[in-house]
């Protein structure tokens, strides 16, 4: 499950197109560090500029450069960088996704990414329910390759489509669920571990007397290890029953009190201290983890309150019904439902006086059951009085808070509803644009539930006294007692820097008061690590300090977290030192807060563009499932984006390294603007760049003629068919790789004698008279679609007359697409302006204005608002439709009589569609024609315009399309179409051919007058 681009077959001249990652021609600062460890190891080692700054950050507010970057393939390979490392005092970081939140998967150190080469599922045993996986397997696919069995990993962190075993494993991470499953030190039963000195050992289950003869304080290190187990069960154990919180949820510190509490069985796993180590103690290369089985189903119930604090004093009365789950809903999240649309049918079961909710879940052994549970918990808590009750006979000292009004989910669909609005808030704390962010430092704290009310009403008075908006910050997990909480703070500002200390110090002595901990499922790491001597005593932070010893005697494993130096103001991301200078004026309307860049500076480093490599799903971020590498995800491009900008990379984001290497493989596919929950909209980013450049360096031939298809495709067309003669030339498709970097495998679209133009003359015009039509449009037909595909646009014609639309045709051809695409800012804009001045005088009339193409769609819709500003262009952008979202917002296909097959169709819709949510137009136009509609939760086609077309990119274009073929062939659809041309172009190769079927694909008269199907309208160009 390594890098797609070597498991695909291709053609034998394009057989690795990546861009050479590795400069160790020019930088590398350790050139026998490099040489040494290339020896030695299978992996990749990458020690430029380039892989260090990509590494600089997780998804955290800290940055720090490591050494360098070593992919290894085996615990062989591990073994030998740490070996080496140790013996030279290099510090070592073991990583994994870079999801971590509090700093811990960054450090001045030799980074160890596992989720390249070592992410392989070794053995699943389904009846004994273990299975044996590398460090870098990614949750989700560990899920989906259990499915089958009906068994999962249970830990469910948020992150899980693109967090790995490894990372689960040195956070001890958990989710939503943890009320049933707790956290993952409870499934790890053996690691495969590297120590510190290279030598590599199995920890797991051991007798505690054969412990003790094993222990050796002057023996080897693995002796040294068990020595050091042994005293602290000896000699620290009433300490640890002391001092450690009685919580489901705490990650903070090493796990002594699960070694404890073990110990007194006889036995100890010494894998579980690897749970929650941060890859402090020893590198975790195989695990075996138990496993659960899947709930027969599921049941929901949504509790409201009126307010956050009623909310939290009713979840220890909650719990008493054991429920999966327990989730708070601010009054944040629930505005947000009631204003937007997402959320219109949820919303309307939301009171009008609600400002807090409890999301319940329960597991259940069939719908009756699950139907039992829920109302048995609405029974209990939605009170049929107001406000609080009198206080139970057997609860005196309590004031019993009851729900004043819950709805209940079970149907599947119902369930994703309500946890989607759960979900909601993290969109809303991730998108500022402005210096002032939700900075997560001591935002998961473990509460004991009882203790929540308390805690909230202190840490908002805390926030009060320090004039800290608080801005949907408490919500999550109210079941076991954690709330996320971030307050905004500008971390470029010093007085910002001393709030967070002093904040974070107050913060942890209510933690400690009310027997909680300062982390229930982030870690400690560069943010926390500080605190945990306050939160344990200096008896067991000195514990700490010498089993981080025993495992590692020099501590280089990850240094200074846990039980370190760490302070968490330092390496900041964003800090008093910071600059940012992009070296050119922007000129694209950018209208969120700092302009271009707040856009640069937006992305947080989540991985969201990470998730889904071998598992389908979104749209973000194709090149990166192809390739498989952290600079062709929309989190690497964005980071050394802003390192460039910031002066931490040698290059100007416009000079030639720049862009080869880090934008190159963005295919401006917008997934990043609708997927990325902080709506980085790299696409845009990289126009900006692209235009800079031509500016400052000029453009490439090829650039111009793709750019400039408009006036390049009316010779074309006159000419034909001579003019589609030159492809089957022998040698010219060679000439034009080599002259003009045009792939000589991807035939070039043909021109048409008769444009879509010539054939709406010639047929007399529109056939529906303006004065009996339902609605009058403004056909604008693309260049492709007048010059080349022009059965697209006679289709286009004809579904909208049989709809009862008066049409008439634009005189311009050009949308300013092609231009943009490739970055000619103002020669799109031009287009915009004429296309306004032409079109906006019809729109003032009442006329709407539709196009067949997607992508020229959204250009109306979306980019020209980028490129142009006043009411004309607003207007136009409001009235602009592709041709199937006209047909369905206005339910104008109801009045055409398809005469549907009767296939199922499977539906790929075009991501820039995607991307401003409008791609399920053409679903309800096919379904309410009477088609059963498979739509595909697909990503890019791999075409992206003119991608396909360039022969350094033909083949991760077609690695990226097998990926959509993938699921084309899972799909139980008998024939498969889509809307823009690119994608329909890539859907032609052959290796779909066998999920086409003639009946509804092929047959099409396109001079016949009556309307086309709307297979047809959209698909008809796929081979028989």
């Amino acid at each position: 499950m390594s890098n797609r681009l070597d498991q695909r077959s291709t053609s034998a001249d394009h057989t690795d197109e990546r861009p050479n990652y590795d400069h160790t021609s020019n930088d590398v600062k350790r050139p026998a560090l490099v040489s040494d460890l290339r020896e030695r190891v299978d992996g990749d080692v990458r020690f430029d500029t380039y892989t260090r700054q990509l590494y600089a950050t997780d998804a955290s507010a800290y940055e720090e450069t490591p050494i360098g970057v070593v992919f290894p393939t085996s615990t062989e390979d591990t073994a030998a960088v740490v070996s080496y490392c140790s013996e030279r005092g290099i510090p070592v970081l073991p990583r994994g996704a870079g999801t971590s939140l509090a700093g811990q998967a960054v450090n001045e150190a030799v980074v160890l990414d596992f989720t390249r080469y070592m992410d392989t599922i070794v053995s699943v045993d389904a009846d004994a329910r273990y299975a044996q996986v590398q460090s870098g397997v990614v949750l989700a696919e560990l899920n989906e390759a259990l499915s089958p069995h009906e068994l999962k990993f249970a830990p469910d962190p948020a992150a899980g489509d693109r967090s790995v075993i490894g990372g689960a494993i040195g956070n001890n991470s958990t989710g939503a669920h943890s009320l049933k499953y707790g956290k993952t030190d409870a499934y790890v039963e053996e690691c495969e571990v590297v120590l510190a000195d290279g030598t590599v050992a199995t920890l797991g289950e051991t007798d505690l007397d054969k412990l003790r003869e094993r222990a050796d304080s002057d023996g080897t290190l693995l002796q040294r290890v068990y020595a050091e187990v042994v005293r602290i069960v000896d000699d620290e154990a009433d300490e640890v029953r002391a001092r450690f919180p009685e919580l489901k949820r705490n990650v903070s510190g090493y796990n002594l009190d699960v070694l404890v509490e073990e110990a007194e069985t006889g036995t100890v796993n010494l894998a579980r201290l690897m749970a929650g180590s941060e890859g402090t103690l020893a590198v975790v290369t195989e695990a075996k983890v138990a496993l659960e089985p899947v709930p027969e189903t599921k049941a929901v119930s949504l509790l409201f309150y009126e307010s956050v604090l009623d909310a939290v004093t009713d979840v220890q009365h909650v719990l008493e019904h054991d429920p999966a789950a327990v989730e708070l809903i601010d009054d944040v999240l629930i505005g947000l439902a009631r204003d937007t649309a997402d959320f219109e049918e949820i919303a309307a079961l939301v009171p009008d006086d609600a400002h807090a909710g409890l999301l319940v879940e329960f597991y259940a052994d069939d719908d009756g059951h699950g139907r039992s549970l829920t109302s048995g918990l609405l029974a209990d808590r939605v009170s049929e009085g107001e406000g609080d009750v009198e206080p139970p006979k057997d609860h005196p000292d309590t004031v019993q808070t009851f729900s004043f009004a819950g709805v209940e989910a079970h149907s599947e669909v119902d369930r994703e509803q309500f946890w989607k609005l759960r979900k909601a808030g993290l969109p809303i704390l991730l998108s500022r644009t402005s210096d002032v962010k939700h900075i997560s430092f001591i935002e998961d704290c473990a509460i004991p539930p009882e203790h929540l009310p308390e805690f909230v009403e202190r840490f908002q008075t805390l926030l009060e006294a320090k004039n800290r908006d608080v801005d949907a910050a408490f919500y999550a997990h109210a079941g076991p007692g954690v709330l996320h909480v971030r307050p905004l703070v500008n971390t470029k500002a010093a007085a910002d820097r001393r709030d967070m200390v002093e904040i974070a110090d107050a913060v942890t002595d209510f933690v400690v008061e009310l027997g909680g901990s300062v982390s229930g499922e982030h870690g400690d790491g560069r943010a926390r690590t500080q605190w945990n001597r306050k939160l344990y005593g200096d008896a067991l932070w000195d514990a700490f300090r010498d089993l981080k010893t025993a495992f590692d005697p020099d501590w280089l494993l990850n240094p200074g977290n846990v039980c370190g130096d760490h302070d968490m103001t330092e390496h900041l991301r964003y800090d008093g030192e910071y600059s940012y200078d992009t070296g050119f004026e922007p000129s694209l309307n950018w209208e969120n807060e700092n302009g271009m860049q707040g856009m640069v500076e937006l992305c947080h480093g989540c991985g969201g563009c990470r998730g889904g490599q071998d598992t389908s799903g979104g749209v973000m971020c194709p090149t990166y499932r192809a390739a498989g590498e952290e600079i062709t995800t929309t989190r690497g491009r964005a980071n050394l984006l802003r390192q460039a900008m910031s002066g931490d990379l040698p290059d100007d984001p416009t000079d030639d390294e720049f862009a080869e290497e880090v934008l190159d493989l963005c295919i401006g596919c917008k997934g990043c603007a609708r997927d990325c929950p902080s709506e980085v909209d790299m696409a845009k980013l990289k126009t900006e760049v692209m235009h800079a450049r031509h500016q400052e360096h000029g453009s490439s031939l090829r650039d111009k003629l793709f750019a400039n298809f408009d006036a390049l495709a009316p010779l074309g067309s006159t000419l034909a068919p001579i003019s589609n003669l030159a492809q089957s030339i022998p040698g010219a498709r060679t000439i034009a790789e080599k002259t003009l970097g045009i792939a000589r495998e991807q035939a070039l679209p043909e021109f048409q004698r008769e444009t879509v133009r010539d054939w709406f003359e010639s047929r007399g015009g529109a056939h529906v008279a303006e004065s009996n039509a339902e609605r009058k449009a403004v056909f604008f037909v693309d260049s492709y679609t007048n010059y080349s595909h022009t059965e697209v646009g006679k289709a286009t014609v004809r579904v909208l007359e049989a709809a009862g639309v008066h049409v008439r045709l634009a005189e311009r051809t050009d949308s300013g697409r092609p231009a943009l695409s490739k970055g000619f800012v103002e020669k799109s804009r031009d287009a915009v302006e004429s296309n306004v001045a032409e079109l906006a005088p019809y729109v003032r009339d009442g006329w709407d204005v539709v196009l067949a193409e997607p992508s020229d769609a959204v250009m109306f819709q979306s980019d020209a608002l980028d490129l142009c500003d006043g009411p004309a262009v607003e207007s136009l952008a409001a009235n602009a439709y592709g041709v199937c979202e006209y047909l369905d917002s206005f339910r104008l296909g109801e009045n055409v009589d398809w005469e549907p097959t009767t296939e199922s169709v499977a539906y790929h819709g075009h991501c820039h569609q995607k991307a401003v949510k409008k791609d399920h137009h053409a679903v309800g136009v096919l379904r309410r024609a009477g088609y059963e509609v498979d739509p595909l939760d697909s990503g890019c086609c791999g075409m992206a315009g003119s991608f396909g077309y360039e022969s350094e990119h033909y083949s991760l274009s077609k690695s990226i399309g097998e990926i959509l073929f993938e699921q084309i062939e899972v799909s139980e659809a008998t024939a498969v179409t889509a809307p823009g041309t690119s994608c329909r172009t890539q859907l032609s190769d052959d290796r779909i051919e066998a999920v086409t079927t003639e009946s509804s694909l092929s047959g099409t008269e396109l001079d016949r007058e009556e309307p086309p199907t709307p297979v047809e309208l959209l698909d008809y160009c796929l081979p028989n």
